[in-house]
């Protein structure tokens, strides 16, 4: 009499294990994928390149910077190649980059906003992702360039800093009730005069009336600084 054979028992590690082992493709990477994952990681590279320079709205225009976004997205995708080839690579790569810090600092978070882009092309270019990588770019540059040309009307808060003299105040407080209500940050009181800063919400056509202090005798200057720190009027 034959025996019944046992159905063979399978774990959810064996299932992890074989999941695991079918996403990576054991062997050389061939010639042809390395120059296409480096071609189309210049490709987009050059798209975020032309895209951060057409949309750049901050004080100084940093090319380096500009630059170092299409390195970005080739390295990344270069890096990228061999760790979807080799489970034995993957782990090893991952304790390397954890050991890196980056100390470089960024200012604007549109900037860290447009690294994470070009990171993000590049590890799916070389995963082989090249498609979503492809549409993906084209869609978040056409955004951001959409983005930079509809200006939205709405208030910004804005730092407003005189100086003048003691016998300019009546003229100064009549400007200042033609100005949104604003709230007064300092008042300094010296032999030289006196120094006010105050805290606005202004609109784009609203920044030309800080030119009529100017216009007051005893005024020395007048400042609009907004909470960048950059320089209005």
């Amino acid at each position: 009499m034959t025996p019944t054979p046992q159905p063979t028992q399978i774990g959810l590690a064996d299932i992890l294990k074989k999941n695991v082992l079918d996403n990576f493709t054991f062997g050389d990477i061939d010639i042809t994928r390395i120059l296409a994952t480096l071609g189309l990681g210049l490709v987009i590279g050059l798209f975020i390149f032309f895209i951060y320079r057409k949309t750049f709205a901050g004080v100084l225009y940093s090319r380096t910077f500009n630059i170092s976004l299409i390195m970005l997205t080739m390295v990344t995708a270069f890096v990228i190649m061999p760790i979807t080839s080799n489970l034995t690579l993957t782990l090893g790569m991952v304790g390397a980059l954890s050991i890196i810090r980056f100390r470089t600092a960024v200012k604007d978070p549109v900037d860290t906003v447009f690294m994470f882009w070009a990171v993000a092309a590049g590890i799916a270019l070389g995963a082989k992702f090249w498609l979503p990588a492809l549409c993906g770019s084209l869609v978040i540059g056409l955004a951001m360039v959409i983005i930079s040309i509809i200006k939205i009307k709405f208030t910004m808060p804005y730092l407003l800093v005189l100086r003048f003299d003691e016998e300019s105040l009546p003229q100064v407080r009549e400007i200042l009730r033609q100005m949104p209500q604003g709230r007064l940050k300092s008042k300094t009181v010296s032999a030289k005069g006196i120094e006010l800063t105050l805290e606005l919400r202004l609109k784009d056509k609203d920044l030309g009336i800080v030119d009529r202090f100017l216009r007051v005798q005893g005024v020395h200057d007048a400042s609009l600084v907004s909470y960048q720190g950059d320089i209005v009027s």
